[in-house]
């Protein structure tokens, strides 16, 4: 297959590119290099992609349809769309963006997909639709997500809709991917777990709001691929998929965890760490935990990467990435 990958070099897109051209498809990526963080961090991964012989690259933001466009003559039998203004945080000081980027951008991504004949298009939706729920239960794809708590949750469930109409009226087959707290190797300095690892490492209080009382369907990056690999050849013409393994963790733990990952690996001394515990933030949930059930249907596959093995991925390449800074 040609398949387009937008935010190829984002954290997600990167890992996705490399999977799908280690299974023999042809991948083009496109990406605008955003300043959001580091933009060396996305120079590395697109380093590593362009020695792929089966990958191409353009650089193009999804916001400039005429750019978007002359990539889309190339011709493509799928789209993953990853592109997008990422952080609940963030859009509450700059919503703008993320109405430019995640709804007008993906407006031009749907506009591409129906003038050039693209029959199958994925794209990354959020766990952030669900907003906050009562008790213990887990998240099921039917919930009804109509109150979002924070710009850019509501910015995903905007593009859910505007899936949904272009699905019904053009025959797009659609797929919404709701990713669960993705972290590993190669993650954005933004993310929890990389700002976790910093804090530690540079002795630094380990910042966590509501007191550290929160918990995260943490899903590790090679599992979240996983999915979306097995996702992609599915026929249904109108979809979304939880992209999480079902199992909260305790913020606390997390980053208990992590601490014990760093201290093995010799970045920082055995027991030395501070918590500074702050109020919830507005936009932030309490909870999330995915719902598996349409995933083992489906792709026979559940993200079953243990949170231990995961963070200890991230932290041999966080020490890799440390020392050579």
């Amino acid at each position: 297959m040609r398949i387009l990958v937008t935010g190829s070099v984002g954290f997600i897109g990167y890992h996705l590119c490399t999977r799908l051209a280690a299974d023999g498809h042809e991948v083009v990526g496109l990406d605008n290099f955003s300043d959001y963080y580091d933009v060396s961090l996305k120079e590395d991964r697109l380093a590593n992609l362009l020695r792929l012989s089966n990958f191409r690259f353009y650089r193009a933001d999804i916001t400039d349809a005429h750019a978007l466009e002359k990539v889309f003559v190339y011709g493509f039998d799928a789209v993953v769309h990853l592109a997008a203004q990422a952080g609940v945080r963030y859009s509450l000081e700059n919503p703008s963006a993320y109405m430019q980027t995640n709804v007008v951008g993906f407006f031009n991504i749907l506009e591409c997909c129906r003038q050039y004949g693209v029959e199958r298009l994925l794209f990354a939706s959020s766990s952030s639709v669900y907003g906050n729920k009562d008790g213990c239960r887990s998240s099921v794809e039917s919930n009804d997500t109509s109150r979002p708590l924070s710009p850019y949750a509501a910015t995903k469930k905007m593009d859910e809709v505007l899936a949904y109409s272009y699905a019904q009226n053009y025959g797009l087959k659609t797929t919404g991917l709701r990713f669960f707290t993705v972290y590993g190797e190669m993650g954005r300095p933004d993310m929890a777990c990389y700002k976790f690892a910093e804090c530690l490492r540079q002795g630094r209080p380990v910042t966590l709001y509501n007191g550290g009382d929160m918990y995260r369907d943490f899903t590790y990056v090679g599992d979240a691929v996983e999915c979306v690999v097995r996702i992609l050849p599915l026929s249904s013409p109108q979809s979304v998929y939880n992209i999480g393994g079902g199992k909260p963790v305790y913020l606390l733990d997390f980053v208990d965890e992590l601490r014990k990952q760093m201290e093995a690996a010799g970045l920082i001394p055995k027991d030395k760490y501070a918590y500074d515990l702050l109020p919830m933030q507005k936009g932030d949930v309490y909870k999330t935990f995915a719902n598996t059930a349409a995933l083992k249907r489906d792709i026979g596959y559940i993200p079953n990467t243990t949170l231990k093995s995961g963070l200890k991925a991230f932290v041999r390449w966080y020490k890799e990435k440390s020392l050579n800074r």
